[in-house]
């Protein structure tokens, strides 16, 4: 998930128009977790652009979201003999280590990079070889700098070398986010299906129909019986589905139909945010795609605008099991509703 990517140039009319609830309160409450929000007034008139931040309200927000969510520890499980999983600084990286050296999928938020160098030691001294990026989003490639600069050649899909080369601007904030840096882009990029042989594993990156993203793949650890999903998948959690870069809710449920039969009951599988999943888990995730995807594209059909949609609780029965993560079931309808 990002805040860079609500709102691109290209698209800032029709998501505005379509869901202008996502530019108040509830568009504010997915960017950030729950005790960062609470020192942001988000109602108060510095919200409009072009006002001053009152006083107490950090003078780059996304700069306080990096620090909040770096401020996590990073928790190393093991996934198999070669492989092991970082949870904590930006959802989960994955390292695949060996003599071949070191291959990490995705990279935390800038700030945790000390943290993220220091777990990569404690694994091995075997030295970095290559960086896969799951998406563009910053939470996943912040650290490609750094790693590249220690020896890591980085790897994405095409696409998410274009976004990355991109100015991105969140305009209800007046937040803007210049490109990335030339030496954090992807120096190695494919269209559809890569493999990588690497320290006596088989890794098959597989590129996907817009879903979370349109820069999205997933990793499939073949010996091993890992598939990385970035944020293909959030496990037991709602979503973040950014329509500003392509992103479809349809997407996402075709997405875990090309996950799913990879998978057995043995299969560890990583998400982009949340605890370590299963192929259940995938299922269960899938199933309340389709199942939120329904109810609201029922009330757009209808001719509900995102607000009115939000305002009828179609989701309040998964609210429970779902909505404790980074937003609540009501902004998730108002995203469902701007990628139907």
């Amino acid at each position: 998930m990002s805040p860079h990517s609500f709102v691109k140039p290209s698209s800032r009319r029709a998501m505005l128009r379509d869901s202008a609830t996502l530019a108040g309160s509830a568009l504010l409450a997915t960017l950030f977790p729950a005790s960062l929000r609470a020192s942001f007034p988000w109602n108060a008139p510095w919200n409009a652009p072009g006002n001053a931040s009152p006083q107490g309200a950090p003078a780059d927000p996304v700069a306080a979201f990096r620090a909040q969510m770096a401020a996590n520890p990073i928790q190393p499980q093991k996934l198999a003999d070669n492989l092991t999983m970082l949870s904590g600084p930006g959802g989960n990286v994955v390292v695949l280590n060996g003599a071949d050296g070191k291959v990490v999928v995705d990279t935390f938020v800038s700030p945790a990079w000390p943290k993220l160098k220091e777990s990569l030691d404690a694994i091995s001294n075997a030295p970095l070889k290559t960086v896969i990026n799951t998406h563009w989003h910053f939470d996943h490639v912040d650290n490609n700098g750094p790693l590249h600069a220690a020896g890591a050649s980085i790897l994405a899909h095409e696409n998410t070398k274009k976004r990355m080369s991109e100015a991105h601007d969140l305009p209800v904030l007046n937040l803007h986010f210049p490109p990335a840096p030339a030496d954090a882009l992807p120096q190695q990029t494919f269209a559809t299906t890569h493999k990588l042989q690497a320290n006596g594993e088989t890794l098959a990156l597989q590129h996907v129909a817009p879903a979370h993203t349109d820069t999205d793949i997933f990793v499939h650890f073949q010996k091993a019986n890992v598939i990385q999903t970035g944020d293909l998948f959030f496990n037991g959690i709602f979503p973040y589905i950014d329509g500003a870069t392509g992103g479809k809710v349809s997407g996402m449920i075709a997405a875990a139909d090309k996950i799913l039969p990879l998978a057995n009951d043995s299969t560890k599988i990583v998400p982009g945010h949340g605890p370590l999943g299963s192929k259940a888990d995938v299922v269960k995730f899938r199933d309340m795609l389709v199942t939120t995807r329904d109810r609201v594209q029922k009330l757009k059909s209808a001719g509900k605008s995102a607000q009115e949609a939000a305002a009828a609780k179609p989701l309040a029965d998964l609210e429970e099991a779902w909505g404790k993560g980074f937003f609540n079931g009501d902004v998730f309808v108002q995203i469902l509703y701007t990628t139907l």
